[in-house]
């Protein structure tokens, strides 16, 4: 059954207003030459989220409106409404294995890093076909199984390359706080976690408990804004007690520090952990540490045909930079590489010659 746009959407899922300024408004400040990650030789990144498929479809802005869905955000929904939207749909959608968590351990997997992720999907065909995909993308699947069907998201993809989410979480929402244990997290050097998690609290903080006690960093992206505005003074107490490497981007930042003024938001994000991360789009990033800014360029002319997982794929590139030693700006670079280049296709899937190109800034 088709759910109406009030079953959809509550006030807080309005995206917020920001003022973009020049890149060059935050300065760089006392930048370092190095950087040391302080957690040895280990390299294991092991990404924890929702198992999903996703779905994506280009439609134009009249077919996002009908939705009732606020624009660049994302919405849970059931199955039914995944469906029915699909059905009338003009394009033929496609499907690969996604969720934000994944995506970022797949793209660690590429770039020849050590990967694992732990999540839950259907015991069916869609969830041989995400285990098997990441067993094929260099990633180690830690993978629950359940009677329920497989997660999926649909990604609704307007002209401007905007992508806006529905998402129906399926087996991925039964992964109970009890299944996760440390040994999940063994020799890890970053855990990084969805902000999806969020809206999980009892599992979320499982998750950084087990994380903690395995020694690991903890990385978390904030996800989307409607995450922030639904969960912040969760999200604000466990980014104390827990977080590491904290990333967002300029409509999560604002939501979450409050601040339109990107210098204040940076030094908000940083507060409470080791490493925060701005990223401003087709402008760059922007890097906090221990009182140094960085500031690094976005890759190309700031075109894009699709920004599905432009984050997650960013995030691949910083945390494959940190456990193997390159400075911030380096880091910061490399990340920048790989979110460019899954704005060039359809989804995140990379084809090869664009992993090729980034493994040119490999050092």
């Amino acid at each position: 059954m088709d759910l109406e746009p009030k079953d959809l959407l509550k006030r807080d899922d309005v995206q917020p207003q920001r003022n973009k300024v020049p890149h060059q408004h935050i300065r760089e400040k006392n930048v370092m030459a190095k950087f040391q990650f302080k957690h040895g030789t280990k390299k294991l990144i092991v990404g924890v989220g929702s198992a999903l498929i996703d779905i994506l479809a280009h439609e134009d802005e009249q077919f996002l409106e009908k939705t009732g869905a606020a624009k660049g955000g994302m919405t849970y929904v059931d199955k039914e409404f995944i469906e029915q939207t699909v059905k009338r749909s003009k394009s033929k959608p496609k499907m690969v294995p996604g969720g934000s968590a994944c995506n970022t351990v797949v793209g660690v997997g590429k770039l020849g890093g050590v990967a694992r992720f732990v999540g839950k999907c259907g015991s069916g065909p869609m969830g041989n076909l995400f285990e098997n995909d990441l067993r094929m993308q260099n990633v180690e699947p830690t993978l629950f199984r359940s009677d329920s069907p497989t997660g999926r998201v649909l990604s609704i993809i307007t002209p401007d390359a905007q992508r806006s989410m529905f998402t129906y979480l399926g087996a991925s929402s039964e992964t109970r706080p009890n299944e996760i244990t440390p040994r999940f997290f063994e020799n890890a050097a970053i855990v990084h976690i969805e902000g999806y998690l969020l809206f999980n609290p009892d599992l979320i903080l499982a998750v950084l408990n087990a994380a903690k006690s395995s020694g690991a960093a903890i990385s978390l992206d904030l996800a989307s804004f409607t995450v922030v505005n639904k969960s912040k003074t969760f999200i604000q107490s466990i980014v104390s007690d827990f977080v590491d490497i904290l990333m967002a981007n300029e409509d999560e930042a604002l939501a979450y520090t409050g601040q339109s003024d990107e210098t204040l938001a940076l030094e908000s994000l940083a507060e409470d952990v080791e490493i925060a991360v701005l990223k401003v789009g087709e402008r760059g990033s922007y890097i906090a540490h221990d009182g140094h800014f960085i500031a690094a360029n976005a890759k190309g002319d700031g075109q894009a045909l699709d920004t599905t997982g432009a984050g997650d794929l960013w995030a691949s590139g910083f945390l494959f930079g940190l456990v193997n030693g390159y400075s911030l700006k380096q880091c910061a670079q490399l990340a920048s590489a790989c979110g460019y280049e899954v704005c060039q296709v359809i989804g995140t899937n990379i084809p090869e010659e664009g992993w090729q190109r980034i493994k040119q800034l490999l050092y």
